[in-house]
């Protein structure tokens, strides 16, 4: 971990917080108290930055200074707000095509996941604010770049934002390998989010409740399942294949 990823210290963690950096996360002794503890709370909760209570062993091997049971970890990246995205995109007159990931945590997936999503003309990929991969110098150099691209969305509640782009008029397509419908079945013309799980648990149940419609990719080995990454690029390429038919063909 670089240093420069990592701001340490009660005054320190404070003073970036508030000149607006742009934390991923914090993680705090458990032990700690005083009134330092409220006002980092205070921001947290108003600035949607999640928080953990960890035992002091977990801090002294981020660093080996004086942290004083808090360190905060920063993004490399800006996180833009989806109520902005997508209502700009209407006026704009595209199609709205974003990617939402259901705590995908391994730092390199989520960098090789960003970097076929903006290949693929994704305009915004939407993770949930906890369980989800840092975005430090492995995922930026995962992503080639793509991550300083492509608009990232951190959201605190993923059924409550798939709720809203279901209001606006974005058909949900979960991938599962349960799904009723093959990937290449649907019409991905309309404006879509494609919702992808982690590998080891896949797309939570209440998430699936309110999708459209389930989709998967046909496995014929041994294996069930395919890396999420691998399975993100199969599907968006589905997209941009029949966006190039019907742009060969003359049709909208």
């Amino acid at each position: 971990m670089s240093k420069s990823q990592i701001i340490y210290g009660i005054h320190a963690v404070l003073e970036g917080i508030r000149a607006g950096k742009e934390i991923e996360r914090i993680v705090l002794k458990k032990e700690f108290t005083g009134p330092a503890l409220g006002e980092i709370l205070k921001y947290c909760r108003e600035q949607h930055i999640p928080y953990q209570f960890v035992p002091a062993v977990r801090l002294d091997k981020i660093t080996s200074k004086n942290h004083q049971g808090v360190i905060a970890f920063v993004s490399q990246i800006s996180y833009q707000p989806i109520e902005q995205i997508v209502p700009q995109l209407y006026e704009q007159g595209e199609v709205p095509f974003l990617l939402v990931l259901d705590h995908i945590t391994d730092v390199r997936n989520f960098g090789s996941i960003a970097r076929t999503a903006e290949c693929a003309g994704v305009h915004a990929i939407i993770v949930p604010e906890k369980g989800t991969a840092l975005v430090n110098a492995d995922a930026i150099k995962t992503s080639s770049g793509a991550l300083h691209t492509i608009n990232v969305c951190r959201v605190p509640q993923l059924v409550s934002t798939l709720k809203y782009l279901r209001d606006s008029g974005i058909m949900l397509f979960a991938a599962t390998e349960k799904g009723t419908q093959l990937y290449t079945e649907i019409d991905y013309s309309k404006p879509s989010a494609i919702i992808i799980g982690s590998e080891g648990k896949g797309i939570s149940p209440e998430i699936l409740r309110i999708c459209h419609s389930h989709i998967r990719i046909p496995v014929l080995g041994k294996i069930s399942s395919l890396n999420a990454s691998v399975a993100t690029g199969i599907i968006l390429y589905e997209k941009v294949r029949q966006q190039l038919t019907r742009d060969n063909s003359g049709t909208n």
